[in-house]
């Protein structure tokens, strides 16, 4: 039986600029208890117990794009993990795209940052607050 509770095997970005692309990401991932898990030439994976995000130059030599209505969230373990990814990110080049806080509109129990990475690559980290979740039911049951 299968114990990993996501739903998918991985995540590829591309990158123009795979070095400044690596640096960016070495520096963002780990204040969520992410490492380098594997690497390849022009590619690098990302993870807590495997490869689950992948930064690399495309595989077909074309120029990497960035998505519209695209981004990837990570999953912070706490409130000052969000805000320690959107300081790292920020540092290290990357732009904000909505500053770490509450998001009532997406549920009560939602705290997160958005950033984009040098790329343009819109990324998340977002915490969700169990104890809040499970007060808000007490209180609604």
């Amino acid at each position: 039986m299968d114990n990993n509770p996501s739903i998918l095997s991985h995540v590829s970005i591309g990158t123009n600029d795979f070095e400044r692309a690596i640096a960016f990401y070495d520096v963002v991932l780990p204040t969520l208890g992410c490492k380098r898990f594997m690497e390849h030439p022009g590619a690098i994976a990302y993870g807590k117990q495997y490869p689950e995000f992948w930064v690399g130059t495309p595989f077909d030599g074309q120029p990497a794009t960035v998505g519209n209505g695209t981004h990837i969230g990570f999953i912070a373990p706490t409130k000052e993990a969000v805000h320690a990814f959107y300081e790292a990110a920020l540092a290290a080049g990357g732009k904000d795209d909505g500053a770490p806080g509450g998001r009532p509109d997406y549920s009560e129990p939602y705290y997160g940052c958005f950033v984009r990475d040098p790329d343009g690559h819109k990324i998340e980290a977002a915490f969700w607050d169990e104890q809040l979740e499970q007060q808000l039911n007490q209180n609604n049951g």
